[in-house]
């Protein structure tokens, strides 16, 4: 990609050939920044990005990926360190699958997990190695609200979310003084094509608990502004969240110990 014509720097967006990935694309043009966009749809990127480049004047490349594909995730991987004027990774591309744990099929979790868990892990990884050393960078994976909620039933879907959420989390603690920056997008139902590829009818959904899609990005990019690390666009108070976060730390203290607590009555043993 030739140098980014906007002091931002170029965002790089996965899955952007429609839904969340295609609004993050129109949203970040808009701000000013140029934009590499990734997708298996190589005809609806292109159109994408003629559309992005008419109406925003930015410079914008299109990369074919499917990233359940080593070879495509290496492609991406080698990019992400080959350019710096890459400045912004939106890890959106994700996929779903409907049907209890017991009705899925072997292939169908494996790709679920290396679209889900291992692309994000990769590209995350080389955008923080990328980043750190300039000072300077930011990262998005977006995850889902049902990465912390079992009880919506999405047994390996959540589970990969919740891998998203967690690995987000931990790598923005690690690499804390860097100067690069991290969030969470954990959006609740929205309204996109995930629902058709893992075979639900949209029409099926409740209009009062399932997003906008446009609604949603907005959401999420005014909560990277204000520099949120976890952003669940539907929240009301983030107090809720705060209240969560300090529950889960009274466990810290108790989660590993030499000795297991009084209560399973084991003893310790005796000194010989």
């Amino acid at each position: 990609m030739t140098q980014s014509n906007t002091t931002l720097g170029a965002a790089l967006v996965t899955g952007a050939s429609s839904g969340i990935g295609a609004v993050y694309a129109d949203r970040l043009a808009a701000r000013g920044h140029d934009l590499i966009l990734a997708a298996r749809d190589e005809g609806r990127l292109n159109n994408l990005a003629a559309n992005l480049r008419a109406e925003h004047g930015v410079a914008v490349e299109v990369i074919r990926a499917d990233l359940t594909q080593a070879a495509d995730v290496a492609a991406l991987e080698a990019k992400i360190a080959a350019d710096p004027t890459i400045a912004l990774v939106v890890n959106n591309a994700g996929a779903a699958i409907m049907g209890g744990f017991l009705d899925n099929t072997p292939e169908k979790i494996d790709d679920l997990i290396r679209l889900n868990v291992t692309a994000v892990a990769r590209l995350t990884h080389a955008a923080a190695k990328a980043f750190a050393p300039r000072g300077r960078g930011t990262i998005v994976n977006i995850s889902s609200v049902v990465g912390i909620a079992h009880e919506y039933g999405a047994s390996v879907y959540g589970a990969t979310k919740a891998f998203v959420t967690y690995l987000t989390q931990a790598v923005a603690h690690e690499t804390a003084g860097t100067g690069v920056k991290l969030q969470a997008v954990l959006p609740g139902a929205t309204r996109t094509e995930i629902w058709e590829r893992s075979g639900r009818d949209p029409a099926d959904l409740d209009p009062d608990r399932t997003m906008d899609v446009d609604e949603l990005v907005d959401a999420a990019l005014a909560g990277l502004d204000a520099g949120e690390l976890i952003t669940i666009p539907s929240l009301p108070d983030p107090a809720d969240w705060a209240g969560y976060q300090a529950a889960r730390a009274v466990l810290l203290p108790n989660l590993s110990k030499a000795h297991p607590a009084e209560r399973y009555g084991v003893r310790e043993p005796a000194l010989a």
